[in-house]
């Protein structure tokens, strides 16, 4: 088995999860089983209680664990499914050596961070490693080498890459050229301090990926290599892609950074076969058709904050051979100016999920205008609850209809908590989460859109539909086209006689990849489409 570690230097956000997972796409179309798996710093047990503007997106695997928004790239970018074995923080690993400590497993030891934090962080690298029994397992550590609450972590593939020994390890380092405009030209020095970080560490990088605004020349190639002691060919540029996320791989390629790291871990493989990964590409740069969506969220400020929502947008775009243009909008700016105004002229409307009153009122004056003026809407988790709310105040003349989480005083709560729910007091990794089964009814545009009428799907959510109003709903056209096996929890929503208005409790958006589009965002943006260009004049 053979082992990748990338760690990031200079800067945070350079984007080492994306060259983690471009590289992993590379390898596997290599003909190589790939896992990948991310290692955080911060103490918190997992991002789940973090606010959207700390961390970004919360990504939540099958099995319900609550992760980094790195792994949604994993997933997305490679055939892989991930458990809450591929992401550790801190916070586990401490939690997991007091546990130990208090139990008495280290047999009155004084407990350290060497060697008893290291080899917490290395066993998990072993346990996932006997668990997928992949040929090649890349580990991506967070933050910024030289940061201090990172320096467990890069001590132990320190350890890790000298117990495997030679060519069963390779280090990746994600480095920052930046381009000074006043001088006109790139600079080397942070990326030579970088790497000296990483080397009095006891880590001397085998690949320097570096990312950078404008192209490498030969003589600053050169000028690294030498500096930061590796082959000029280990230096792989990663400019600013011109499009989408997704030219990475062809970028890396292109570097033939696939081929140099096979050559270093010993592995003997054929070129890849991007051919379908480039008619990706091709549909993002020069699509048939274009239309324009708006996002009305609270987070838009944050990009990361709706990640895996705007890339299911665009692979609906993909699957339809329609370039998707995301217009961002904020909830409360549609509080204080009114829908028309943020909304008129888009092909279709998204509401996500989310957490908190801020901006409620605007997501709800959202729904009704997509409901009353007949735009395509899709609405995800907190989106399904907004318009089941809406509809209640303005269809079923309920006006103080609510859910309990943003008023528990309501007289008509259509959206109350979980009865599981209402014996919790922990805040984190409580919610429903995870993969779940829901049963769809023949005949609804959501089974028609799934072409199957079992799927399962993943959720991250306290609240829900109140069944004490069902039936008043279904006789006002509110339809219940998805449900629990048990038909207990309503899982997706639609209306009669409305092109697409469609949402769904789950959350559609972490299924979704750009080879495999989300049968849900696909329908919604071939919706959108048809709305803009159909219109009778």
């Amino acid at each position: 088995m053979k082992f990748i570690f990338v760690t990031g230097g200079v800067v945070s956000s350079l984007g080492k999860g994306l060259t983690a997972a471009a590289l992993g796409t590379l390898l596997e179309n290599r003909g190589l089983k790939v896992a990948l798996q991310k290692f955080d710093p911060y103490l918190n047990v997992d991002p789940g209680t973090m606010n959207p503007y700390q961390h970004g997106e919360v990504y939540v695997l099958d099995d319900g664990a609550e992760t980094d928004l790195d792994l949604g790239h994993y997933e997305r970018f490679t055939s892989t499914k991930l458990t809450r074995m591929n992401n550790l923080t801190s916070g586990q690993v401490y939690q997991t050596v007091l546990n130990n400590e208090r139990e008495g497993k280290y047999l009155g030891k004084t407990v350290q961070v060497i060697p008893h934090v290291t080899d917490e962080i290395k066993n998990r690298i072993h346990l996932l490693a006997e668990k997928t029994k992949a040929d090649v397992i890349i580990t991506e550590i967070g933050g910024t080498t030289g940061d201090i609450e990172g320096l467990p972590f890069v001590e132990a593939i320190r350890e890790f890459a000298l117990e495997v020994s030679f060519r069963n390890a390779i280090f990746i380092h994600v480095t920052y050229v930046p381009y000074i405009k006043a001088a006109g030209e790139l600079k080397t020095k942070p990326t030579q301090q970088s790497v000296a970080k990483l080397r009095e560490i006891g880590i001397t990088p085998h690949v320097l990926v570096c990312r950078c605004e404008k192209p490498l020349d030969k003589e600053l190639r050169q000028k690294i290599s030498m500096f930061c002691n590796v082959p000029v060919e280990a230096v792989i540029e990663e400019k600013d892609v011109d499009h989408s996320i997704y030219e990475v791989p062809l970028m890396l390629q292109r570097e033939r950074m696939d081929d140099l790291v096979c050559r270093l871990l010993d592995l003997h493989t054929p070129a890849p076969n991007m051919a379908h990964w480039q008619e990706i590409i091709r549909k993002l740069i020069a699509p048939q058709h274009r239309v324009r969506v708006g996002v009305v969220g609270k987070y838009i400020g944050l990009q990361d904050a709706y990640k895996s929502v705007y890339e299911a947008i665009i692979h609906g775009g993909v699957a339809n051979d329609c370039g998707v243009e995301i217009v961002q909008v904020d909830a409360e700016e549609i509080e204080k100016d009114g829908p028309e105004k943020q909304l008129h002229g888009l092909g279709g409307i998204l509401v996500p999920g989310g957490f908190g009153e801020r901006g409620v009122e605007g997501k709800i004056k959202a729904a009704q205008y997509a409901r009353e003026q007949k735009v395509p809407y899709l609405g995800l988790c907190l989106g399904m609850q907004i318009a089941t709310i809406e509809f209640a105040r303005n269809v079923l003349k309920l006006p103080r209809a609510h859910s309990t989480e943003f008023d528990l005083n309501t007289p008509n709560p259509v959206i109350a908590m979980l009865d599981e729910q209402k014996r919790v007091t922990k805040k984190g990794g409580t919610m429903r989460l995870g993969a779940q089964s829901c049963q769809l009814v023949l005949g609804t545009k959501a089974a028609e859109l799934y072409g199957s009428f079992v799927i399962n799907e993943r959720h991250r959510h306290r609240y829900e539909f109140n069944n004490a109003y069902r039936e008043k709903f279904e006789k006002a056209g509110f339809v219940f086209s998805g449900n629990s096996p048990d038909g207990k929890l309503v899982e997706v929503i639609e209306l009669k006689d409305h092109p697409f208005f469609v949402a769904s409790q789950y959350h559609p958006e972490f299924l979704s990849k750009p080879h495999q589009p989300h049968p849900l965002f696909k329908g919604f943006i071939a919706a959108a489409h048809q709305n803009i260009h159909h219109k009778p004049l």
